[in-house]
């Protein structure tokens, strides 16, 4: 009898307790939580970096794409209106917000945050309520274009400064110039000012050193690009016309309408390659410095400023652009 109590408990047990599957982690806790602002319409780089962030959401849960408009590529609409192309070809313009930013520059809009529909504000307040939802773990801002944005977020509420790890795509440091930078440089000597985590991904317009030198042909485009990236039902209307069910078309669209330089004649992606090195901080060498500031469109060293920044430089191009290739032809 004593026999058969002790089996039928044991077998109970057994039943309860077999059954029972602990939860999985969630898989999105391991992630980095990004997002993305940029200025979608300006040439093709910003393009290209979208395709390479949606197809690496096993790395990234993107919180949003942030749009901003500076000088090329028309008023904030018409930056928004290429995110959303690029959304729409990987099928995320339903999963991840699109949200419009600034139109004007730090200066002309940092007097009017008070008002509850700034320009801008749509973008800048979502940053801000997102900021701090990460109290444990930072939310990386990649910003690709100027950086009115993030720094109207961070006058509007100081608070988020320990909340971000801002990753821009600018400047030509430690020489002047540079597209981002010059369409808002108050923005940028604002932000230098905080105490936010600031990592600069250079340019360097022709040097080696820069994200300049991460450079695709025509050719190469054109031989690698056909039918990549996932096929829609309904197809889109490109920027200069066309229809396109899938990226890699749209890109060979892309690289028809523009100019070229070097030898041989290339574009940079840029913009892709600051979001390859959050990936893989070993695609390129990063230095901290002593903060500088910009002062006459010259920069200003500070050795002794006891707040420091990382300077990224010396990016591996062929690591980054094979990874480019291969998740956009591995994207699920």
């Amino acid at each position: 009898m004593r026999t058969l109590i002790t089996f039928l408990f044991i077998s109970s047990f057994l039943i309860l307790f077999g059954s029972f599957k602990p939860k999985k982690a969630d898989s999105s806790s391991k992630k980095l939580a990004v997002i993305f602002d940029t200025d979608a319409n300006n040439e093709l780089d910003d393009q290209h970096a979208l395709a390479y962030l949606f197809s690496n959401q096993d790395y990234f849960d993107i919180k949003a794409v942030t749009v901003n408009a500076t000088r090329n590529g028309g008023a904030v609409d018409s930056h928004y209106k290429e995110a959303e192309r690029i959304m729409k070809l990987f099928n995320v313009r339903e999963k991840i917000p699109l949200i419009e930013g600034a139109n004007g520059s730090f200066s002309e809009i940092k007097g009017d945050l008070k008002n509850a529909t700034f320009d801008g504000f749509k973008a800048v307040d979502f940053i801000i309520s997102e900021a701090k939802r990460h109290t444990d773990e930072k939310l990386v801002v990649i910003a690709v274009g100027k950086l009115t944005n993030m720094a109207l977020a961070l006058k509007k509420d100081p608070t988020i400064v320990n909340n971000i790890r801002l990753v821009w795509l600018g400047a030509n440091y430690p020489d002047p110039g540079e597209y981002n930078l010059d369409n808002d440089i108050e923005s940028m000597n604002y932000i230098l000012k905080t105490n936010i985590p600031f990592e600069m991904v250079t340019v360097r317009y022709g040097k080696p050193s820069g994200t300049d030198a991460v450079r695709v042909t025509q050719t190469e485009i054109n031989s690698k690009m056909p039918g990549v990236g996932p096929r829609i039902r309904t197809y889109i209307v490109g920027r200069h016309g066309g229809e396109f069910n899938n990226f890699g078309d749209y890109s060979i669209n892309l690289f028809t309408h523009i100019d070229y330089h070097g030898d041989p004649p290339s574009r940079s992606l840029f913009d892709m390659a600051a979001v390859a090195i959050v990936k893989n901080p070993k695609w390129a060498k990063a230095t901290e410095i002593p903060c500088p500031t910009m002062v006459d469109k010259v920069w200003m060293e500070q050795p002794k400023n006891p707040r420091k920044i990382l300077i990224w430089e010396h990016f591996n191009k062929e690591g980054i652009i094979a990874d480019f290739y291969k998740v956009l032809n591995n994207f699920d």
